[in-house]
C-alpha cells in the first residue's frame, strides 16, 4: 500500500468507525499553524464533507509561502494530512510552529550554499516538506511519532529546535 493511500485509509478508519458510514460523515481535517518568520497564524479546516476545501488550501499555501521572496506555491494536501495525523498521534491540538514550508529555488540555492544540510533538490521546493515544532511536545517525541508513521522523510534538528517532515520516500537523518 502506498503512503498516500495509507494516509487516506488512516483517516477513513479513524473517522468512519462502522463500515458503510458515508464519506461526508468522516470528521473534518483542520490545522492551526503559526509562521514564525511572518508572525501570521491560521486555523483552517482544509478537508470536510469528503473533499479538500479550496479556499482553505489557498490560505494555507499563502501562510506556508517562502517568507524571503513572498512566493507562494501549492502545498501537497498529503503533507497537510501528514501534519494533521501527526498532531492526532501526539494527542495535541497545539498550534504547529512553521520554521519553513515552501522554499523557492532561489532561496533553496542560497541556503544550500551556506549549509550542507540543505538538499539541492529539497522537497520544500515542491511544496512537499515542512520544518516544524509543536509547543509543549518534546522535539524527540515529534520525531519519534513521525518516524513511527512511516509516511515520508523525517529529519531531526535538535540544535535548531525543529523536525523536518516530508511526503517523499521513507528515510531519516
Amino acid at each position: 500500500m502506498n503512503r498516500r493511500r495509507l494516509i487516506a485509509s488512516s483517516f477513513a478508519l479513524a473517522g468512519a468507525g462502522a463500515a458503510g458510514k458515508a464519506l461526508a460523515d468522516i470528521p473534518a481535517r483542520s490545522l492551526s499553524l503559526l509562521n514564525l518568520h511572518t508572525g501570521e497564524k491560521l486555523s483552517a479546516t482544509y478537508w470536510e464533507g469528503g473533499a479538500y476545501v479550496s479556499d482553505a488550501l489557498q490560505a494555507l499555501n499563502h501562510l506556508l509561502r517562502d517568507f524571503r521572496t513572498g512566493e507562494s506555491h501549492t502545498m501537497a494536501p498529503q503533507l497537510l494530512d501528514l501534519v494533521n495525523l501527526l498532531g492526532r498521534k501526539l494527542e495535541t491540538r497545539q498550534t504547529v510552529q512553521i520554521i519553513s514550508g515552501y522554499r523557492s529555488p532561489q532561496t533553496n540555492a542560497a541556503l544550500h550554499e551556506r549549509s550542507s544540510g540543505v538538499a539541492t533538490r529539497s522537497l520544500h521546493m515542491q511544496g512537499q516538506a515542512m520544518d516544524i515544532r509543536i509547543p509543549g511536545v518534546e522535539l524527540s517525541r515529534v520525531r519519534d511519532a513521525a518516524l513511527d508513521m512511516k509516511l515520508g522523510g523525517v529529519g531531526y534538528y535538535p540544535g535548531s529546535d525543529f523536525v523536518h517532515v516530508d511526503i517523499g520516500r521513507v528515510r531519516r537523518w
